[in-house]
């Protein structure tokens, strides 16, 4: 019988498109999140009627900041092999205005959760999904090894948990591993996001704001090819190590908004308006994926136009209820 995993962070994009792909592989699943479960067009779990014997979703709203307590009781009931921790506060510009409630979940809930998890004797791997902005600005393709230079508060407590891991995994041989991907998109991303946002803004008939023109670089990786290569991790890599996801294509901002527009149809000069950039903007994430390739066998199936005509028939498919949802961020302590 398949081994049983625990998501923290099952409403955000990653999180949910990870239990997803779980249950599409026959895996009992237990999911957290502080909020109660999102809106059913940001859930891909629920999109599919008929999942293979043995699939199971059961969801418990915990909150890291309060709910400690009850979520490891639920973890030590539920006894799963694995936990894979997609929670954090994760937004890079807000995080200047409220620097203090990135590193009160980021790093200080983290911690905690942590000090419970390394005493149960059941788990295999903790899975911490991490972030490429820990790296900061880099030239170069940047592999797993790059020393931390984080340039916004959110970076900066990202990297500081990956730092307490390392120290746990040292002192106890807590059975942590990292990953850390590039842009990951796909169908249910919430609408702030770049390529959902561009998507519904064209659709809905309302002008994108491009900051800094978008000349920033990036590389977009389906969340399909991002939760494989997280269940390969959980099972296959040894504790300590760290992984990149993210594939050959990169691009700027500009040069993605474009591709949509014209997949769509449409003019960049008539939808797009460009404004100041943000502080603490890194200019590039050029990550290299070679260690999951070699050592996992993981490797990106879906392209960029595949993925992003998945996205847009999903808006399309979705606009009435989309149209119900807030398009901009909403910040919660």
């Amino acid at each position: 019988m398949a081994e049983r995993i625990f998501v923290i962070g099952s409403n955000s994009f990653t999180g949910a498109s990870f239990v997803d792909f779980l249950l599409g592989q026959g895996r009992e699943v237990f999911g957290t999140s502080r909020s109660p479960e999102a809106a059913r067009c940001f859930l891909p779990y629920c999109w599919i009627s008929q999942r293979p014997a043995g699939a199971a979703f059961r969801f418990g709203q915990f909150d890291l900041n309060h709910d400690l307590v009850a979520m490891t009781d639920a973890i030590r009931d539920f006894q799963p092999a694995y936990v894979v921790n997609f929670a954090a506060q994760s937004m890079v510009a807000e995080s200047w205005l409220h620097p203090e409630h990135w590193y009160q979940t980021n790093v200080v809930a983290n911690v905690k959760l942590h000090e419970q998890l390394r005493k149960l004797p059941f788990l295999k791997k903790y899975v911490h999904v991490s972030t490429p902005e820990v790296y900061g600005s880099c030239s170069g393709n940047v592999t797993e090894s790059q020393p931390f230079n984080p340039s916004t508060p959110y970076a900066a407590s990202r990297a500081a948990c990956d730092l307490h891991l390392l120290t746990f995994f040292k002192q106890y041989r807590f059975p942590v591993t990292f990953t850390r991907a590039a842009n990951v998109y796909g169908a249910g991303q919430q609408l702030y996001r770049i390529i959902p946002r561009t998507i519904f803004f064209i659709k809905t008939g309302r002008r994108l704001q491009l900051h800094g023109g978008g000349h920033s670089v990036r590389s977009f990786i389906h969340a399909r090819d991002v939760a494989e290569g997280t269940l390969r991790v959980a099972e296959q890599a040894p504790a300590g190590e760290c992984y990149h996801f993210s594939t050959g294509l990169y691009l700027s901002i500009r040069e993605l908004v474009e591709r949509i527009c014209s997949r769509m149809g449409v003019q960049f000069s008539e939808v797009v308006e460009v404004v100041g950039d943000r502080p603490g903007k890194d200019a590039a994430y050029l990550l290299d994926s070679t260690k999951a390739r070699q050592t996992l066998g993981w490797a990106d199936q879906v392209s960029l136009d595949q993925g992003v005509d998945e996205t847009i028939a999903w808006v399309e498919n979705q606009l009435a209820e989309l149209k119900q949802q807030p398009a901009d961020y909403q910040h919660k302590p």
